[in-house]
């Protein structure tokens, strides 16, 4: 467990829903905004446990819509998830693979990192000692937790793991955007600024989403909020009026292996949720 001043500790249980026109600095667009660029509206919460964020994800997901389960497309409106859990009650660590097509037909997502591949494991336990045993370190039985059990999902040799869309049902072979996409992760402890991990300018920060469109300009991008302490839970999503989104990159915290501590901030990722993937026209 990390030591944390009592400024650090007023953060925990932070919870809000904000439009971008009033974010702080740690939440924007950047490069070169054109002169159409429209803000979407942000969703975003951090705290100890998952009814720290539970209200937040509900928010977010009433902002996309109905749940599409594995349907296929097209569909008008709507939203998928994934939650990495394999239908309830699985605890298998499944081998690091890129990309990673498991729900890529079912749910319209592939998803790819520049490291080994990317793996679902239970925090502790389970036929391969979950991430204790993928990443060699026992301290992460106790260090992260899941907002939906028993599994979360992380890049292997890599801390980047980007997004794609397809509609579902297509195999992959029709590209999509969506309107929204949200992301759970577990302990994420440096906030905007703090971390030495992900580097953009002068800034450093430990988790970060970008969002793309199909020209592949960068459409908005912020830091993750933090939340002290081991098994904390951290939630943002950005949602716009139109399907715009193509793909979106995440970083999570450092590479996964050492202990996590005030140096290395050691981040793994669960639920993701997204509106409904539509077809490029």
């Amino acid at each position: 467990m990390k030591k944390f001043t009592l400024l650090s500790l007023a953060i925990v249980g932070l919870l809000s829903i904000l439009t971008a026109g009033n974010l702080s600095e740690t939440t924007h667009a950047q490069g070169n905004t054109p002169k159409d660029f429209v803000a979407p509206v942000v969703f975003q919460a951090a705290g100890p446990n998952a009814a720290s964020i539970q209200s937040t994800v509900d928010a977010f997901r009433a902002a996309l819509g109905n749940p599409n389960g594995n349907a296929s497309g097209p569909l008008a409106s709507g939203r998928r998830e994934i939650n990495w859990d394999g239908g309830g009650g699985v605890n298998a660590t499944t081998a690091p693979v890129t990309p990673f097509n498991v729900f890529l037909n079912t749910r319209g997502a592939q998803f790819t990192t520049p490291g080994i591949g990317l793996s679902q494991a239970p925090p502790s336990g389970g036929p391969q000692d979950g991430l204790a045993g993928l990443f060699n370190n026992p301290s992460y039985a106790t260090t992260f937790t899941t907002f939906s059990p028993l599994r979360l999902f992380t890049p292997v040799g890599s801390n980047e793991t980007n997004a794609l869309f397809f509609l579902p049902g297509s195999n992959g072979s029709v590209p999509a955007t969506v309107s929204g996409f949200g992301a759970v992760f577990t302990d994420v402890d440096q906030p905007d600024g703090s971390g030495p991990g992900t580097k953009r300018g002068n800034r450093g920060s430990s988790t970060l989403l970008e969002f793309f469109g199909l020209d592949g300009r960068l459409l908005f991008s912020s830091f993750v909020p933090a939340s002290p302490g081991d098994r904390s839970l951290s939630f943002f999503g950005i949602t716009f009026s139109d399907p715009r989104i193509a793909s979106v990159r995440i970083i999570a915290g450092e590479v996964a292996g050492p202990d996590d501590d005030q140096k290395n901030d050691i981040v793994m990722m669960d639920d993701f949720i997204y509106g409904e993937p539509q077809p490029v026209q």
